[in-house]
Parts: C-alpha cells; sequence; structure tokens
C-alpha cells in the first residue's frame, strides 16, 4: 500500500541508498572552464565554479579542481553526497586526461601507480593508462582515489613530465562529454544513487580490510 512520508523530515532508502527527495537539495554536474576557482566566493575576484549554476540554489563545491584544471565537478548542498565524494573513506574515484610533455614510458606510468614520494606524503594512481603519443607529447588517463592540491600535476613534474592540460573527465560513475567548458546540468537522481553506491562499495570493501 502506498504511504505518505514528509522528504525534509524522514530518510527514504531503496536497496540501502537513499533517495535525494527533499526539495530544497539541489545537484549539478558543472564542467569547470580554466581560469575559474573551485569556491564559492574568490578574494582575487576571479570567476568561480558557483557561478556557473542558478543563483536560486545555494551550492558548493563536492572538492576542488585547481584553477589551471578544467574538466567536471558537482556542486550541491547535499552535505551527505558531498562527505561521499570528497572523504578519503569512501574513495569515490576521479578520472583525469592528461596531456604531459615528452614521451612517457609503460615504465614510468607503473611508477605512479606503484607510488611517489611528494612533499607531503607519498601519493598513487589507482589506474594508468597511455591514450596517444603524439608531437613530443603524451595524453595519459589517470585515475585518483585521493585529492590533495594539484597532486596529479606534482606527481607528474616528479616524474620529469610536467601537465599541460588536465581535464577531469569523471567523478566516480558519472561521466558527460556532451558538457562544454561553463555548462551545468542538474544531477538525476539515479546518477545520485550511483554515488552513494560508489562510495559505499569501497567504504564496505575498506571495512571488511581492516
Amino acid at each position: 500500500m502506498g504511504q505518505k512520508i514528509d522528504p525534509c523530515a524522514v530518510q527514504v532508502e531503496v536497496d540501502g541508498l537513499p533517495l535525494p527527495l527533499a526539495p530544497d537539495l539541489a545537484s549539478y554536474l558543472v564542467y569547470k572552464p580554466v581560469g575559474t576557482v573551485s569556491t564559492a566566493d574568490d578574494p582575487q575576484g576571479r570567476p568561480t565554479v558557483v557561478e556557473l549554476v542558478p543563483a536560486t540554489d545555494r551550492v558548493y563545491p563536492a572538492g576542488r579542481l585547481d584553477a589551471d584544471s578544467e574538466g567536471l565537478m558537482i556542486l550541491t548542498n547535499d552535505g551527505d553526497l558531498t562527505l561521499r565524494i570528497t572523504h578519503p573513506r569512501y574513495g569515490v574515484h576521479k578520472t583525469y586526461v592528461v596531456l604531459a610533455a615528452g614521451t612517457v614510458e609503460p615504465v614510468t606510468l607503473r611508477t605512479l601507480t606503484e607510488g611517489i614520494q611528494l612533499e607531503d606524503g607519498q601519493a598513487r594512481a589507482v589506474t594508468t593508462r597511455l591514450l596517444d603519443q603524439l608531437d613530443g607529447r603524451s595524453l595519459v588517463e589517470v585515475k585518483m582515489g585521493e585529492g590533495r592540491n594539484r597532486i596529479v600535476r606534482r606527481m607528474f613534474n616528479e616524474i620529469g613530465h610536467p601537465v599541460e592540460r588536465l581535464v577531469r573527465t569523471a567523478i566516480g560513475p558519472i561521466r558527460d562529454g556532451s558538457l562544454k567548458a561553463g555548462e551545468h546540468r542538474t544531477l538525476t537522481i539515479d546518477e545520485i544513487r550511483a554515488l552513494y553506491a560508489a562510495g559505499r562499495e569501497v567504504a564496505d570493501g575498506r571495512d571488511q580490510d581492516a
């Protein structure tokens, strides 16, 4: 039988995953352009990522992407979803395509997954994949499980192949090759639940390994 609920007072779950039903929740997928900062405001007056979505919704970036980089970000006022996307415990992977200077050899890519010592600790890519090489440059796909400041750029600097362009192409299971720089769209309920599922699977796996 059907049952009426107050979505502001009750958390509804299906198969253990929450349904974002509260009317005041808003979540957007945004393609951040180069030169836009991933904060709600900027003392230097640079354009911010929150300016790319409707001003009627007070949302915040779920994670960061440095000003020199571009690609997908999620803006939301759903605190639980933000936690799932950003907290290392949940390990929602982010995927990047990197245009790096020089010819990156397979053995060099392996060092990225084995781990590189940076000034703030060891960094390790989850996976790497060489996509193409042209004109003395290399196109590499990198999947990361952490989001320290400029970590992908610092890792490539460490292996001697500075980043010339960096694009985030996926956040967990969320991809959208149709969005252009500066564009946004609303995340669907299925996409939000997929993000929760991705975080839950990783968290459950870590709990079992501990």
